[in-house]
């Protein structure tokens, strides 16, 4: 209830505009987000570098209305690529087709998309699509191997979130394809007719679409994103009892949540990869990490009471 009250809110106009003019409010997202410039996000991408960590980076932001704003998000894109190669950064980037025209228009949307995987690709850089809400999935699943299939952008991936009933066939088809897969559980409020409703069920999705991924075929490549220790534990016992090799996968989590692990498996021997978001946008982002763990919900209430 609490989860689903938090996913509301992080859609809720009204609600926006109260949180993002509160100023505790932006401080307590600075755990979850690098910052408000590329100049930020690219210290923390450094500084994280430097602790063997990998990088993706996120230019927040998601639907937006009119066709010209659009242009400034592909400016966006582009400079972040250009600064993570002048930097040499150990960096890739993530984006949401809703940030790049989506809902305007889907030529619009494609159209940025290659101008964006062009600029990547001649750089050596991948880029991942981000899944957002069910009403997007068959969209984005069809324009990702379009990209790829059609336009051969080779650098490109796509997410699956387990706690849809439809990605264990999704799963498959893209295990046959050798696709470079980011699988995760989902943060977006689903109706129980697309989405297990209960966390044990997607708990087992994940492991069950894990385990059978990373078992497919080369060169499909998984990577194993989540923070749940459950997760991450069944994931590192099913690598060793297969004998998995490591250019096979990868573990991701979010920047400013388990850093201590993320260290640890980096460490290990893993590729460990942080998706480190940025951008005056940070609010939907901002809720949905509040619901999805507990502990980020009372860390807010806790910075609350401690003003």
């Amino acid at each position: 209830m609490l989860r689903r009250l938090i996913l509301y809110l992080s859609t809720a106009v009204w609600a926006r505009r109260i949180v993002t003019g509160w100023g505790l409010a932006r401080r307590v997202a600075r755990r979850f987000v690098a910052g408000e410039t590329l100049d930020e996000a690219a210290r923390v991408t450094r500084a994280l570098n430097d602790k063997g960590l990998a990088v993706t980076l996120d230019c927040l932001g998601e639907s937006v209305n009119k066709a010209e704003d659009t242009a400034e998000v592909v400016s966006a894109y582009r400079a972040v690529l250009a600064r993570i190669s002048a930097d040499r950064l150990e960096a890739s980037i993530s984006l949401k087709l809703t940030h790049l025209g989506l809902d305007i228009a889907e030529d619009l949307c494609m159209g940025n998309l290659r101008g964006i995987l062009g600029d990547a690709q001649a750089r050596g850089i991948r880029v991942t699509i981000d899944m957002e809400s069910s009403a997007y999935t068959e969209n984005t699943l069809r324009l990702y191997r379009t990209l790829r299939d059609e336009y051969a952008f080779d650098n490109v991936g796509i997410v699956i979130q387990s706690y849809l009933y439809r990605s264990e066939a999704d799963m498959a088809a893209l295990a046959a394809e050798g696709a470079h897969v980011r699988l995760c559980k989902g943060a977006y409020l689903e109706p129980a007719e697309v989405a297990f409703p209960h966390k044990a069920d997607v708990d087992a999705s994940y492991i069950r679409l894990m385990r059978a991924y990373l078992e497919a075929p080369p060169p499909a490549y998984l990577c194993i994103a989540t923070h749940d220790e459950k997760m991450i534990s069944n994931a590192e016992s099913f690598i060793r009892q297969r004998g998995i090799p490591t250019d096979r996968y990868e573990f991701q989590m979010l920047y400013g949540i388990r850093s201590a692990r993320q260290e640890e498996l980096a460490r290990a021997g893993y590729t460990m990869r942080v998706y480190v978001p940025f951008g005056a946008a940070w609010y939907p982002y901002f809720m949905r990490r509040l619901a999805e763990r507990p502990a980020n919900l009372w860390f807010f209430v806790r910075s609350m009471f401690q003003r």
